[in-house]
């Protein structure tokens, strides 16, 4: 399978070509992990992909949300960033040049974000939500603008709803314990929403996807300086992650398996990983314009950016949109 990728410039305004050779420079990409699941670069890693490329990943931490990871990338810390859609644009905007590698996860009818509350509670709708306390996993990221995008799409203010943080592995225990009215699980804790929903005694009200749709939600970001200076490198961690996201939702089995050993072989529950649905990602692996431009839109609407502020062919490295040319025009 091969992929065109887009030209995007680097910091010296020069013009860089991710094209390069079959074997990459030899780079370490640090990372932070989040808890209770793996990336697909780890997934790749795991599967070999990454052989004779020269490139390999490394997890130095974990991450409590995209923010904290956006934060160690900007401040380069570590190499690769995973982030919501919303709260990368955000910080690029904010003036962070960073780029999107592959979409990080997405939703569609198999794995999504899935607000419960308890059985006996009173919210049985959207319109329900607004004064109550929903714990998300962090703020200003993918949970926290879908609340956002659910409320305005009954006619409520986006800040109709409070907010609070609460980590993945507790989302269960603060609902339980009636901290809050609602948890919701987001699209790549499902994980954890599969250990909660076993338990029993929880309902969901409504996910992600009846707000947003098929829609990839989030991305892997890398820092534009960084993929200009190792565009090879930058080529092969795509393509191969790519890859193991089609991996994942070919082979679901056996990438639980892998998922239950490498959480075991860093000190977490290998229990949970019987609960992953995949990435949610469609074949290819990579993204679609819309998924990043309908975030744009959303920022823009709500002030956050201005009308032509930042522009997809400037975030996206590589789409499945261009894929789609190449074989429409037989390139």
């Amino acid at each position: 399978m091969t992929h065109r990728f887009r030209n995007f410039l680097s910091a010296a305004g020069a013009t860089i070509v991710l094209a390069g050779a079959a074997h990459a420079e030899d780079v370490t990409m640090r990372f932070l992990a989040s808890h209770g699941s793996i990336a697909a670069h780890e997934l790749a890693q795991e599967l070999g992909y990454f052989k004779g490329t020269g490139v390999s990943v490394e997890s130095i931490g974990y991450a409590g949300g995209g923010p904290e990871s956006l934060f160690a990338l900007a401040s380069e810390d570590v190499d690769i960033g995973s982030a919501a859609t919303s709260a990368v644009l955000n910080s690029i905007a904010s003036g962070n040049d960073f780029v999107a590698a592959y979409p990080s996860n997405g939703i569609n009818d198999e794995v999504q974000s899935i607000f419960y509350v308890l059985e006996d509670s009173p919210i049985h709708s959207i319109e329900d939500i607004a004064g109550k306390t929903i714990a998300v996993n962090t703020l200003g990221a993918h949970l926290d603008y879908t609340v956002r995008e659910a409320l305005h799409s009954v006619g409520l203010p986006q800040n109709a709803a409070n907010l609070i943080v609460a980590p993945g592995p507790q989302l269960e225990q603060v609902l339980r314990s009636k901290q809050v009215d609602i948890a919701a699980f987001g699209y790549w804790q499902t994980t954890f929403e599969g250990v909660a929903h076993t338990q029993g005694g929880l309902r969901a009200v409504f996910d992600d996807t009846d707000i947003l749709g098929d829609i990839a939600g989030g991305f892997t970001v890398l820092r534009r300086d960084w993929a200009d200076e190792h565009p090879e490198a930058a080529k092969a961690f795509i393509e191969k992650s790519a890859l193991a996201l089609d991996y994942a939702r070919e082979h679901p089995e056996e990438t639980r398996e892998i998922m239950a050993r490498m959480l075991e072989e860093r000190g977490e529950n290998p229990e949970v990983a019987q609960y992953f649905a995949g990435y949610g990602i469609r074949e290819g692996g990579l993204p679609v314009e819309h998924d990043v431009q309908f975030w744009i839109d959303v920022l823009v609407r709500e002030g956050a950016l201005s009308e032509g502020q930042l522009d997809v062919s400037d975030i996206l490295l590589i789409t499945g949109d261009e894929e789609k040319t190449d074989k429409e025009s037989g390139a």
